[in-house]
């Protein structure tokens, strides 16, 4: 392994209209609709924009931090980031718990997964699940993204199918480009064109972030700070895991787990419910859109810079993502999965002996369901025993 040092100043040559805009795009992702929930999770509960910000600072701040780390020790496109679903649990936590025993939940879930990490636990349990189930979670839980992007053509279809041509022709005709990068800007252009973009309708405020002291309440910590351990681990570090061996990479399984349990314990001082290793980040920016597979972790150095300045003028910024078109969005995340979702699938139906098992995978990851806070690509990751009824 290269040293933190070497790696650091390999990053230069690294920079390339590929790598920086896998890392510009899967900025964009992780910075609009996850915000966005963030922010609406953050008014329904009440919370003032001091506390909003100061979340917003935890998670993206944090996280960059991550993703620099990872990348620059291993040598991989390791982005770190936030829960999206966890965002989602914590929000409606918000309406029963107050954020201090809401961070108490966070700290105590940062806990369990660095526990889980130091111990080795969670390196032996993937080393023992059969890969073909791991790629099979991989595209359940990811294949929303492809039809998120589909739908997205109802509401938006000059501006969806627009972009999806280009992708498809650029493909084709100009290889040299990166075809989501031209997908990207002729999203903007039609979205300027028709008016989708929103500017304005929020109002901006620098504030600086806010420390907090977490307090514990055993109900909080089992219905809120449990789950979201789980969504860390089943959701967010199985993704990523799975999408860098679908890649070809040698992911640092404990290491992953370790620094995502830190990233947790530190974003629950300013109000943050985690910052860890992110699934669909990572899946971007480890794509074959980054370019060769030695110099794709500079794209999470390019989307890093952008993910940390956001969580320093997060007040400001929030209004600027208002202004992006979902549909947009949505569909330039749907084009950045294609190369991760066929590899995944053409892993994952690869060996006949699991087949079954990786189908239950499949579809239980795609279902969303959930039991007792227990996510469904946690749920689907592990069918192993179904391979036993496989001819």
């Amino acid at each position: 392994m290269n040293s933190f040092k070497q790696n650091l100043k390999d990053v230069p040559k690294h920079l390339n209209v590929k790598t920086v805009t896998t890392g510009v795009l899967a900025a964009i992702f992780g910075c609009t609709g996850p915000a966005l929930i963030i922010i609406g999770g953050a008014r329904d509960a009440g919370l003032t924009s001091e506390q909003m910000i100061s979340w917003l600072f935890a998670v993206y701040f944090f996280g960059s931090l991550i993703g620099v780390y990872m990348a620059l020790k291993y040598k991989q496109p390791i982005v770190g980031a936030y829960s999206i679903p966890g965002a989602v649990l914590v929000a409606a936590g918000l309406q029963t718990y107050t954020l201090n025993e809401i961070s108490g939940a966070y700290l105590a879930a940062g806990i369990i997964v660095l526990i889980l990490g130091i111990s080795g636990l969670i390196g032996k349990v993937m080393s023992w699940i059969p890969i073909s189930i791991v790629m099979a979670m991989i595209v359940g839980a990811m294949i929303k993204f492809g039809t998120e992007m589909i739908v997205s053509i109802q509401g938006a279809p000059l501006i969806v199918g627009g972009a999806i041509v280009a992708y498809l022709i650029s493909s084709r005709f100009i290889p040299k480009l990166p075809p989501i990068l031209i997908a990207f800007i002729v999203g903007c252009v039609l979205a300027s064109f028709t008016g989708q973009f929103q500017m304005g309708g929020m109002e901006t405020n620098l504030a600086l972030p806010q420390i907090l002291m977490p307090a514990f309440n055993m109900e909080a910590i089992i219905s809120v700070g449990l789950p979201l351990a789980l969504l860390v681990i089943g959701a967010e570090n199985a993704q990523s895991i799975g999408v860098l061996l679908t890649e070809g990479y040698k992911p640092p399984i404990n290491r992953m787990t370790i620094i995502s349990g830190i990233g947790g314990i530190l974003t629950s001082f300013f109000g943050g419910h985690n910052a860890n290793i992110a699934g669909p980040m990572t899946a971007i920016c480890a794509s074959e859109e980054s370019g060769e597979k030695e110099g794709r972790y500079a794209s999470v150095i390019v989307n890093a810079i952008l993910f940390g300045s956001f969580g320093l003028v997060a007040g400001v910024a929030v209004s600027f993502v208002v202004a992006l078109p979902s549909v947009l969005v949505a569909t330039v995340a749907g084009l950045a999965m294609i190369g991760v979702l066929v590899s995944s699938l053409q892993t994952a139906f690869r060996e006949k002996k699991f087949q079954i098992g990786s189908f239950f995978a499949l579809i239980i990851a795609m279902s969303g369901i959930s039991f007792f806070g227990v996510s469904a690509p946690f749920l689907g990751v592990d069918w192993r025993g179904v391979s036993f009824f496989d001819s």
